[in-house]
């Protein structure tokens, strides 16, 4: 296969005198969208525009292009990338319904993991709880970034754009030869895709998050790998946006599961729900008749009086005056509903009037339910999480005991950036859950 190098092209645009891509777009006649896929790792060169950069640049074909060869040192992968996935997906045929008791497991050996979008650490941390050992974490934003290398001096925090770490390639950043890593596994945002052509391919998925972390997998081959989301993403784009991740997935050569899995049946005091994907490479299932079960239940559930007990001192946000006079009035476990109607009305405004439940406003929890899933600021109207006792927001370590982070895991940022953090991890428990229902897997593997 040929692709374009970009440092080549780099190189003969500076004898050109052109310092920018835009500037060699405009040259070309084409957008700048247009150059970047050109010069994708992805593109099939021999086209006319190709051509054409050849005639500006004043070079030779050979001369701006390399060649890119894969080589796998193992056994049995002919059929690693399956070309003959049908175009329509059946997104339910992809959904797990078995399950592993995961309690008694425990790793054979010390798993290796790469993290994409790491953030805060609550998979990583959960992950390193079931047994694996990170050999890199790719998070951009610095005071993630901050608190992971605080916590774990010694993981490889890798402080970069993914789209750069994807340019540059990951081996760059982490030493695991192709297709010996066990587990590849982060949390890319749901966004949505373009279906041009409806190819349902890596393609359509150019320029989102998704794109990013399915080219990594390519460039590694783990054995495994996790991905988990929101769980919108179900029924995002009427489905369709998850049908293509399933569709990449297995194009690259991964047998795949999906399944929504609730935090609260991990032992965690928390109503959040996210969607988990894993997949198992094709040539080792086959090998190994390999399969993969999500984690099982444990069969109770958590309550706030269960997390909440002895939690340290930590800065917290507050509630401006007029809202903490209204939600003095409210009793645990209730919200607006629960105000006189003069108080309710002028305290939601329109919203009293549009219909719905909106049982996330002026809400104050029970000590004897679940937290609500935990937001990224703990005091706007529409997702309060009032503290069952006192009129304020849950501070810092409450929050990231709702999340089931360790009191000794500290985040070393400004409060409201703590909030942030917390509200965007995956809770450490149900994490270490999900790791070890993935090693029962691994440990079968040869």
């Amino acid at each position: 296969m040929y692709t374009i190098s970009k440092n080549k092209v780099r190189l003969h645009m500076k004898k050109h005198g052109i310092s920018t891509q835009k500037q060699l777009a405009e040259q070309l006649g084409i957008s700048k969208n247009q150059l970047s896929m050109l010069l994708s790792p992805n593109f099939n060169p021999i086209k006319s525009n190709a051509l054409k950069l050849c005639e500006i640049l004043d070079v030779n074909f050979e001369e701006i292009i390399e060649s890119e060869q894969m080589e796998l040192s193992l056994e049995g992968t002919d059929n690693l990338i399956d070309s003959n996935i049908d175009e329509e997906i059946n997104v339910s045929s992809f959904e797990g319904n078995e399950f592993v008791d995961i309690r008694d497991i425990k790793a054979n050996k010390n798993y290796s993991v790469v993290e994409l979008f790491a953030g805060a650490g609550g998979l990583a941390l959960g992950l390193e709880q079931a047994g694996f050992k990170s050999r890199g974490l790719v998070e951009f934003d610095k005071y993630a970034c901050q608190t992971l290398r605080k916590n774990r001096p010694h993981w490889n925090v890798i402080e970069k754009d993914i789209i750069d770490v994807v340019e540059e390639g990951i081996k760059n950043f982490v030493n695991v030869p192709i297709g010996e890593l066990d587990l590849l596994s982060g949390g890319y945002p749901c966004q949505a895709f373009s279906y041009a052509g409806k190819k349902m391919g890596l393609s359509d998925a150019r320029g989102t998050m998704f794109y990013y972390y399915a080219q990594v997998l390519k460039q590694l081959l783990p054995k495994m790998f996790l991905a988990e989301n929101v769980r919108g993403l179900v029924n995002h784009d009427n489905g369709r946006t998850l049908a293509l991740m399933l569709k990449v997935f297995s194009d690259i050569g991964y047998t795949v599961k999906w399944k929504v899995l609730r935090a609260l049946d991990y032992d965690v005091a928390q109503k959040r729900e996210r969607i988990v994907l894993v997949g198992i490479r094709n040539d080792l299932v086959e090998k190994n008749e390999a399969n993969y079960f999500f984690p099982q239940p444990y069969g109770y559930e958590l309550t706030l009086k269960d997390i909440l007990k002895n939690v340290p001192e930590s800065e917290g946000a507050k509630y401006p005056e007029s809202k903490k006079r209204v939600l003095d009035l409210v009793p645990p476990g209730g919200y607006w509903r629960d105000l006189p109607d003069d108080i309710a009305k002028e305290y939601m405004g329109k919203s009293y009037y549009s219909g719905g439940g909106r049982t996330g406003m002026a809400r104050r929890l029970s000590w004897d339910e679940p937290s609500l899933t935990l937001t990224c600021s703990p005091a706007q109207k529409q997702t309060e999480r009032c503290h069952p006792d006192e009129t304020r927001p849950f501070t810092v370590r409450e929050y990231a005991r709702i999340q089931s982070f360790p009191d000794s895991w500290n985040f070393d940022c400004s409060t409201n950036n703590a909030y942030k953090q917390i509200g965007n991890a995956v809770p450490v428990n149900m994490a270490k859950a999900i790791g070890l229902s993935i090693i029962n897997t691994l440990n079968q593997l040869t």
